[in-house]
């Protein structure tokens, strides 16, 4: 009897068989690949649809004039080309009439609705000077406040009353830019039209020190 111990019978080579359309794994691959083409796509698209426009550098008040200087460059994507019309956008001439409508806060895109020609910001812009002293250290740019005028009334008594109410502050330069020898304050003050007859009064005070200003934010 012939022994065959020792003796291993041989293995098949395994060959590897190329998927076919019935393998699922290849189905699997064919779907990934369509996701990854159908996102990149997405990705592409989507960076072609941001807009340059134009934001506020910094507050600003109801009737500041805008120059270029004022204005920097935002990306923004917009869902519809309604919204897109609403606003500045860089590339574009600028309007010749920057004046602001109303106030926009620092870095706050620039609406074409907010901007129109100084008449029709419905404020006249004055000038004043104050001692240091009446100006409190928080008002700056954007401003609400009210301006009081000290008198003396029938009895020869000081009396203060408030002539300028919930007026905006255009501008508010430090003492440091150089106002006055004695470091008095400027500001320059956006008065309201139906205020103007009260603007007289403040303009003859102008300089008797006897104007104060009382912040209201």
């Amino acid at each position: 009897m012939t022994s065959t111990l020792g003796v291993s019978e041989p293995v098949p080579a395994l060959r590897s068989r190329p998927p076919t359309w019935r393998d699922a794994r290849l189905w699997v691959g064919i779907a990934i690949l369509a996701g990854s083409v159908l996102l990149g796509a997405k990705v592409l698209s989507g960076a072609d649809d941001l807009v340059s426009v134009w934001a506020v550098t910094a507050e600003h008040a109801q009737g500041d004039s805008l120059t270029e200087s004022d204005l920097v460059a935002r990306q923004v994507r917009f869902a519809a080309d309604e919204d897109e019309a609403r606003y500045l956008v860089v590339g574009e001439a600028l309007p010749t009439d920057l004046h602001l409508l109303r106030g926009l806060g620092a870095g706050e895109l620039v609406p074409r609705a907010a901007l129109g020609p100084a008449s029709s910001t419905g404020l006249l812009t004055v000038p004043i000077g104050l001692t240091a002293l009446a100006v409190p250290p928080g008002v700056h740019a954007g401003s609400r406040v009210d301006v009081w005028v000290t008198e003396e009334n029938d009895a020869g008594r000081a009396v203060s009353r408030p002539v300028l109410r919930d007026v905006v502050v255009v501008a508010a330069p430090d003492t440091t830019d150089g106002f006055g020898a004695t470091g008095d304050r400027q500001l320059v003050l956006g008065v309201p039209v139906d205020q103007e007859d009260a603007l007289g009064r403040v303009l003859v005070a102008v300089g008797d020190s006897t104007l104060t200003v009382v912040g209201k934010d």
